[in-house]
């Protein structure tokens, strides 16, 4: 295990969250945008997006084999953004016969993002930020510590 691997997983989580508010910006950006796709012949609305991580631990082998061979593992865990995702939830259903996206019916597609749940995602993902700044900075003070110690 390398030192700073405390770093890594930190800086992992950074990059995941930061992501995941600049996707949560482009679904409250785009909670009212009716014609996002062109699709057979008629637009679509915005599809909520959602960021799917997943953790970057090593994999068994590698850790068999740093054992065997009295290595230690130099991959750190952490986290990495999988994939973007489109929400499969149903468009929402909105009457207004004037608009001109409105159907023979009078009902417009809307976007499938609720603005209430993004705020709560956004939150959820700036704490989170937060929370691994915070590490991140424990670990650089771990270290000046140690540093300090070694030079007395």
């Amino acid at each position: 295990m390398r030192i700073t691997n405390g770093f890594d997983v930190s800086a992992s989580a950074l990059t995941a969250q930061r992501l995941r508010m600049d996707v949560i910006s482009s679904n409250i950006a785009n909670a009212e945008t009716t014609r996002a796709k062109f699709v057979n012949g008629q637009y679509v609305p915005y599809a909520r997006k959602m960021v799917v991580l997943e953790p970057t631990t090593p994999s068994f082998a590698d850790v068999l084999s740093g054992k065997m061979n009295g290595t230690a593992s130099s991959k750190a865990a952490g986290v990495k953004v999988a994939k973007i995702v489109e929400d499969q939830a149903p468009f929402k259903q909105v009457y207004d016969p004037t608009n001109p996206d409105a159907d023979s019916n009078g009902y417009v597609q809307m976007p499938n993002v609720d603005v209430a749940k993004e705020m709560v995602d956004m939150i959820t993902a700036s704490r989170s930020y937060e929370a691994n700044v915070t590490a991140l900075n424990t670990t650089k003070a771990m270290f000046s510590k140690a540093l300090e110690i070694g030079r007395a």
